[in-house]
């Protein structure tokens, strides 16, 4: 069964691979300009990536091993959205499993597309204010270092690739123009 996809006409469909996170397809596809070809694309879960700033206008960061990339990044706190579960709610609970954070105010700045065009994943950003500190419960994959830098320091390591995580680049420059720069 054919469908459209804007200009494109999806002939078939093959699933690749496919887990609780990731899912890649091959398309059989007619081009906008009728030539037959493939088109591959990667949907991942939805996620959330939050900047926690205290009223001093210091960020807490998570500095951890990314196992794509074989080394250690600072980051904002990031995750998977589950099921159903509202991005707010999936965003505090991100920061409080990861820092051991919890905020009473709350700045929804928006969506990030990670690829545009072969990935699918929405990520949505958000800054957190009024903090207070509780225990983290990082999960078994996780070590998480904390990393609390004044926000012009943050948005400095975006500037000079030290931060090169797309969300956490996002958010910060996002944060600070908000915030009045």
């Amino acid at each position: 069964m054919t469908q459209k996809h804007g200009p494109w006409t999806i002939q078939e469909t093959n699933r690749k691979y496919q887990n609780s996170f990731i899912n890649v397809r091959e398309d059989q596809v007619l081009q906008p300009d009728g030539q037959p070809g493939t088109y591959a694309t990667v949907t991942m879960k939805s996620g959330v990536a939050i900047l926690p700033i205290d009223s001093d206008r210091v960020v807490y960061l998570t500095r951890q091993f990314r196992y794509a990339l074989g080394k250690e990044s600072i980051e904002v706190v990031a995750g998977g959205v589950e099921e159903d579960e509202p991005h707010l709610e999936s965003a505090q609970r991100e920061i409080e499993e990861e820092l051991g954070v919890k905020a009473s105010e709350w700045l929804d700045l928006g969506v990030f597309d990670l690829d545009t065009s072969i990935v699918y994943c929405p990520v949505r950003l958000f800054l957190a204010k009024q903090l207070t500190f509780t225990q983290s419960h990082q999960e078994g994959t996780e070590t998480i270092e904390t990393v609390r830098i004044p926000l012009n320091e943050a948005v400095q390591m975006v500037m000079d690739s030290v931060i090169t995580h797309a969300p956490s680049c996002v958010l910060i420059l996002k944060a600070n123009k908000v915030l009045g720069e």
